[in-house]
């Protein structure tokens, strides 16, 4: 049975300052190195460095030139295996608007992985198509509709039940039904791309909030909007892209002070380019232009991004002054909790050995169900 040794531990609800984790596909024990009886089997020996749950990102749309809607599941394997080198052992494989039939292909492809143990999906954001054309963003224009229950239906059974986040505007006609049928079906509404004020988020009965700031409608000192709902509602989680490109480190910060770790996701809502260099790539049909760690329109707007979720990590950190175990909160704890994922998101008996050991904040080693991957600089060792 492996081992890690000598480990800074951070499971989600404490942190164990020596200690040791014993794991097969899932943990089977955890303590303090004084609690330690050696067995048989492979010895990780951390020397002191951090291993971390897991993280979870709940909004990416691809990386390593594979995008969810390429309908592949094969490339949503891929994608998987390779964002093991972030330190991310789940994610939700995050949907773009487009026409109903690529959408329900994208959903076909991706919903069976879901069930699947040996990938790292965990389950599916449908990001648009019932969102607010006024604050489209990269949603393609043209594909925008209003919310239809009847129609989320059908995304739902064409995912096998697995969207588990929906990006939507609650300000828009048929949301009420549309929110019914979420609910119905176990999805979160997420407020995003969206033009709603402060009351219509609240006659929604909002609990997500999509990219803080990011299209949807500002803060304004005599209409709140939606960005003063999801930083005012206590209860609310918000989603930020610490990249210091879609907000800056002080608004990030921001969010912070206003949410706490408690509320807080880290997402990177990464795009094909994630992983890859500069130059001319896609989304949603669109050219996509990426330039120094920016990927945006011909038109400008900021379409997903290459952020990586190590590196979000250690923005988080440096942006806010939060604690690493603040950080966990932020990356793993709060996914797992909203979103049901009982297996993840922390470090106990019992739970997935989804484990992430740092060196000085960089990945060294990602444990997916007990399957051990270390990497080097160049890539997995």
């Amino acid at each position: 049975m492996p081992v890690i040794i000598n480990a800074r531990i951070y499971t989600g609800e404490s942190v164990i300052r020596n200690g040791f984790i014993h794991f097969n596909e899932t943990i089977e024990e955890v303590g303090s190195m004084d609690q330690y009886a050696g067995r048989e089997g492979e010895v990780i020996d951390a020397a002191g460095r951090d291993v971390i749950p897991g993280m979870i990102d709940i909004h990416v749309h691809g990386g390593y030139d594979v995008d969810a809607m390429d309908a592949d599941a094969d490339g949503l394997r891929r994608l998987g295996r390779e964002m093991l080198k972030e330190g991310v052992t789940s994610f939700f494989a995050t949907t773009i608007t487009q026409g109903t039939e690529e959408i329900m292909r994208a959903l076909e492809e991706a919903g069976p992985l879901v069930a699947d143990p040996s990938t790292t999906v965990e389950g599916i954001h449908l990001e648009g198509p019932f969102v607010n054309p006024d604050y489209a963003g990269a949603q393609p224009k043209e594909h925008i509709i209003p919310p239809d229950a009847e129609l989320f239906r059908r995304f739902q059974e064409a995912s096998g039940y697995t969207i588990r986040l929906v990006t939507y505007a609650p300000e828009q006609e048929g949301a009420r039904l549309l929110e019914a049928e979420m609910r119905k079906s176990g999805a979160i509404g997420s407020a995003g791309h969206t033009a709603a004020t402060l009351a219509e988020n609240r006659a929604a009965g909002v609990k997500h909030g999509t990219h803080l700031y990011n299209q949807m409608r500002a803060m304004h000192h005599r209409e709140p909007g939606t960005v003063g709902y999801c930083l005012l509602e206590r209860d609310v989680n918000v989603e930020i892209i610490p990249d210091g490109v879609h907000s800056v480190r002080e608004m990030v910060d921001l969010a912070y002070r206003m949410k706490g770790a408690e509320h807080l996701l880290v997402i990177t809502d990464a795009m094909r380019a994630k992983g890859l260099t500069d130059g001319s790539y896609e989304l949603g049909g669109q050219a996509v232009m990426v330039e120094n760690g920016a990927a945006r329109l011909a038109e400008g707007n900021l379409a997903g991004s290459v952020l990586r979720m190590d590196t979000a990590l250690r923005n988080i950190i440096d942006y806010t002054g939060c604690t690493l175990e603040e950080a966990v909160m932020m990356t793993s704890v709060n996914q797992a909790k909203e979103f049901g994922l009982a297996q993840k998101g922390g470090i106990a008996a019992g739970k997935d050995a989804d484990l992430v050991l740092l060196n000085q904040g960089y990945v060294e080693y990602t444990i997916h169900r007990g399957m051990i991957h270390r990497f080097t600089e160049g890539g997995e060792a």
